[in-house]
């Protein structure tokens, strides 16, 4: 029964821009905006996605990872509205992620490192999906909970979002909008304790740099990149998925104002290995006797990180004063 569910299933995903199956939500459901190429790379990414959460649920034992579901793929962002970026040598190296919010059908199969880290690896590596993946994982119940507190984040991807895949055509909630004084309350409590926290961490940074600390300094660096991405993501969208993969927060957070692409650039070889070894820094700098991270590496990494700061100000500052206005 199991596997005539899941054939029945991945019937209904789009690939190769066949036609889109009904969705009774009024969400949209075609991908026929697209190239096909993108079109295609959709189909592998869920192939991808549904191979290895079935491999990473089939011999468990406990209850809900025998009834573990894949219940909807929704693609939401620029590909799902229409504005992607796909010049990978103009705007400083950008372009646009696939971001996919997948829902399952217990919270705990949101785990990252238990369920999804070899699908994201997969994604990484997979020769013929060019365009990068960026995905978030959350169960219905929490999806349906943050649509009815006012989470305009999830609002938006139900508006805006392009449902890929379902198992079932169970709606979401309807959304319960924030009024405006809310929604800006929320807006400047999120930037205010974010840039709070991401300023400590500049600060150590700086400290551990001048004392040639440079492990501990790349570690403030880190945090002081992630509190400047979840500081975007929280005041803009009322959101931040917990994660420390400054990669995928930065593709989030680019979504949301592409002149935070500026901060760091993609063109150079160098350059992305710099920030590669910065993400790497939540842990190896911690634990790994074989981390190392130059004097001149951390100078850059600094100084892009200012910038990344200055351009979260400005462009949080302009969606605060948006807000204020409304409430005037």
């Amino acid at each position: 029964m199991q596997g005539k569910l899941r054939l029945e299933a991945r019937a209904k995903i789009l690939v190769d821009g066949a036609e889109s199956f009904a969705y009774r939500l009024c969400m949209k459901s075609s991908v026929d905006h697209m190239p096909l190429r993108k079109q295609r790379e959709i189909g592998r990414v869920l192939e991808i996605l549904h191979e290895e959460f079935e491999d990473a649920v089939k011999d468990g034992t406990a209850d809900f990872k025998k009834r573990g579901r894949i219940l909807k793929i929704i693609l939401f962002g620029s590909y799902a509205k229409g504005g992607w970026v796909d010049e990978p040598f103009t705007m400083k190296g950008y372009r646009s992620d696939f971001d996919l919010l997948i829902i399952v059908n217990n919270r705990k199969l949101c785990e990252f490192a238990d369920y999804w880290y070899k699908a994201a690896d997969r994604l990484i590596h997979d020769k013929s999906i060019e365009t990068p993946v960026s995905f978030i994982v959350h169960s219905r119940r929490e999806v349906n909970t943050y649509l009815k507190e006012g989470q305009y984040f999830f609002s938006d991807i139900r508006k805006e979002g392009i449902v890929v895949y379902e198992l079932d055509e169970e709606p979401l909630a309807e959304p319960k909008p924030l009024s405006p004084a809310d929604r800006l309350r929320v807006a400047k409590e999120h930037f205010s304790n974010r840039m709070k926290l991401l300023q400590q961490f500049a600060q150590g940074a700086a400290f551990h740099i001048s004392r040639g600390n440079f492990d501990v300094a790349a570690f403030d660096l880190h945090q002081t990149v992630e509190q400047a991405y979840a500081c975007t993501l929280l005041t803009l969208t009322n959101y931040g998925p917990p994660s420390h993969n400054i990669k995928f927060l930065r593709s989030l957070a680019e979504e949301q104002d592409r002149r935070l692409a500026g901060a760091f650039p993609r063109e150079q070889q160098r350059e992305r290995a710099w920030f590669n070894s910065l993400n790497e820094a939540y842990v190896k700098a911690r634990y790994s006797k074989h981390f190392e991270m130059s004097e001149e590496a951390l100078g850059w990494l600094g100084e892009q990180t200012a910038l990344l700061v200055e351009l979260v100000k400005t462009v949080c500052s302009e969606h605060l004063e948006m807000l204020q206005r409304s409430n005037q």
